[in-house]
């Protein structure tokens, strides 16, 4: 199997913490960005112990760069300097240096030229038993396609150097993958992997804060890492990443999210690498239940709540104070314990959603793929007759539990109690969405893709009144679970307000499905229920523009439903007030429509950061 490799340049923190991070997830090898090796208070020595304490070789040295191609008296110094980094990479003992092309504006160009300098850079490397790696920058001067890259490397026809790959230089200005097949694999001398979202920037920018691990971003890393190992290569797939995202998380998530790339990575080409394989996603069916911690007086608001919204009591736990309310076929659970993982989740986080249940086909299978992409295994006791269900550590440290058949193997914990379910209206949980700090969307999405069989839609950028949004979806196969996630950088949305109050990630909003919207809030109200109040002005504009029956726009209206058209689908919606200020509800209708009103979510920010603030204003 390849090492699994990871440059420092992509986590956060002092290089110590970082090589720390790197080996506890469980990486192989490590290469030294040359910026943290210099600002490292010790000598490189100690920094090539401390990596074999750890267990991880340093695959290379990088970057060395502007040196071919240079005139003189530049060209006499640039091998001076690397007669000094070959001293430096001996001490931390390595072997191998990385070049990237040259983009100083005094380079000559000329690829007889560059493969003359490599030649007697080689043979100066090879005294020393070293080798020297050249890669092409995207940006490169003379030199920023791979192909012309290898071409100075066969022409310096030297056994010390060779080429270095890196996945980003390939994809971004889309240069074919397939002549990389017809190098020699003793000619790769080292290959980086990133990924990128697909951007209208400058490659340079593109490149310097937007790269992300495999799987999080747009790029045929995969068919990339295909054509590299239909050569024979055998060394190492080494992360390089340069994300300002990551500069700002915590060094030991980056790492973490990086090793799960790679393993995913694997799982992907496995027909042409020999990596153990991982447990097949499994097939999610949608949410078996959801759950809140809370003190016993919230308990018995939510609950009340719960009954406006159609939902009966349905269940009392055997041993423990926590009840059991249903509706179609949506279960949701109350939980008041004074001890155990829900208290400390609401001793930690207030009240809110402290656990959600997925409903997949084989939960023992799941959890070792999860376990096998380095996910957090929960346990905790259970008393006599309880049921152990298989649980990880989720967003903000809640637990996504997994169940086969929904109800039917964790309803066993109840004693049921006895209901009329004709008068039913709420279906299904339609979605759940989960709000972050902006720095975490991309390792929740990965956490979410890796170990469940969902897709992502595309990235979408919602306008709160006093910042952006940035929203993702992820969905399954059938539409049954479909989880949103939501980051701010602005600390004044919603979003970044909920985190402030929640001390932390968590679930915003629960969103039900139903089959008639309007039936559904009558009876809402009839039983004392009351929504987010729209403005009038959304509903003049929605009736200019769909041109809807009077008697629809008057339904609208009286009901605060908010109404989005994509093609011939329909979507209704309409938003419960916010529960101690934290978390609410949305009924949805979907006729043929398969979005998340993006629409109208401008309009839902606004009304709700009007009424929060109403309510935090002083009386007179």
């Amino acid at each position: 199997m390849n090492q699994r490799s990871i440059a420092t340049v992509s986590l956060s923190g002092a290089l110590d913490e970082k090589l720390r991070a790197i080996a506890a997830a469980g990486f192989d090898a490590v290469e030294i960005f040359e910026n943290d090796l210099l600002s490292f208070n010790g000598r490189p020595r100690d920094v090539g112990q401390m990596c074999r304490d750890l267990g991880l070789s340093i695959c290379a040295f990088q970057p060395f760069r502007d040196f071919e191609g240079m005139p003189e008296p530049q060209r006499a110094r640039n091998f001076a300097r690397a007669e000094r980094k070959f001293d430096l990479m001996q001490e931390v003992q390595t072997d191998l240096m990385l070049i990237c092309s040259n983009i100083s504006s005094a380079s000559l160009g000329g690829i007889d030229r560059a493969a003359a300098d490599f030649h007697e850079l080689g043979e100066r490397a090879a005294a020393r038993g070293l080798r020297v790696g050249y890669e092409a920058l995207a940006w490169g001067l003379h030199v920023n396609d791979y192909r012309d890259a290898w071409e100075i490397v066969r022409r310096a026809d030297h056994t010390s150097i060779g080429v270095i790959l890196d996945s980003f230089h390939a994809l971004a200005p889309s240069f074919p993958t397939r002549p990389i097949q017809s190098i020699p694999a003793d000619k790769i001398f080292l290959v980086q992997l990133a990924d990128a979202p697909k951007l209208g920037l400058d490659v340079l920018s593109w490149s310097r804060h937007f790269r992300c691990f495999p799987g999080q971003g747009d790029l045929p890393v995969a068919g990339f890492v295909e054509a590299v190992l239909a050569t024979g290569y055998a060394g190492p797939l080494s992360l390089e990443i340069f994300n300002d995202q990551f500069r700002a998380g915590s060094a030991v998530r980056t790492a973490t999210d990086g090793l799960r790339s790679l393993v995913l990575l694997e799982e992907q080409v496995r027909a042409a690498t020999p990596a153990a394989p991982l447990q097949p996603r499994a097939h999610s069916r949608g949410v078996g239940f959801v759950e809140f911690a809370l003190s016993e007086d919230k308990a018995r608001e939510l609950a009340a709540l719960f009954g406006q919204l159609g939902f009966r009591k349905t269940g009392v736990h055997r041993s423990k104070d926590v009840e059991r309310w249903s509706q179609g076929n949506i279960d949701l659970v109350i939980n008041c314990e004074q001890d155990g993982f829900a208290h400390s989740h609401f001793v930690t986080h207030g009240p809110g959603v402290c656990a959600i249940a997925v409903d997949v086909d084989d939960a023992q299978k799941t959890m070792a793929r999860a376990e096998a992409l380095k996910a957090l295994t929960f346990y905790q006791p259970v008393g006599p007759g309880e049921l152990e269900i298989p649980a990880i550590r989720g967003v903000g440290g809640s637990l996504l539990y997994f169940l086969e058949e929904a109800g039917k193997n964790w309803d066993l914990d109840f004693e049921p109690l006895r209901s009329d379910a004709s008068a039913d209206r709420l279906d299904a949980v339609d979605h759940i969405s989960q709000s972050m700090p902006y720095d975490e969307m991309l390792s929740w999405l990965l956490f979410y893709t890796g170990i469940l069989d969902l897709k992502r839609l595309p990235q979408m950028e919602i306008a709160d009144p006093v910042g952006l949004v940035q929203s993702q979806a992820l969905i399954n196969g059938n539409q049954g679970l479909r989880v949103v996630l939501n980051g701010s950088s602005a600390s004044r949305t919603l979003s970044a307000r909920f985190i402030h109050e929640f001390f932390g990630s968590g679930v915003q909003h629960v969103a039900f499905s139903c089959r008639d919207i309007f039936a559904t809030v009558a009876a809402m109200r009839a039983r004392g229920a009351d929504f987010l109040r729209i403005p009038d002005n959304y509903y003049d504009d929605v009736e200019a523009k769909y041109g809807l029956e009077a008697a629809t726009m008057a339904a609208l209206r009286d009901n605060q439903i908010l109404y989005d058209r994509e093609g011939d689908g329909e979507f209704f919606q309409v938003y419960t007030h916010a529960f101690d200020d934290r978390f609410f509800f949305e009924i949805v209708e979907r006729r043929n429509y398969h979005g998340f009103g993006a629409a109208n979510a401008a309009i839902r920010l606004a009304a709700q950061t009007r009424e929060s603030r109403l309510l935090t204003m002083p009386k007179a």
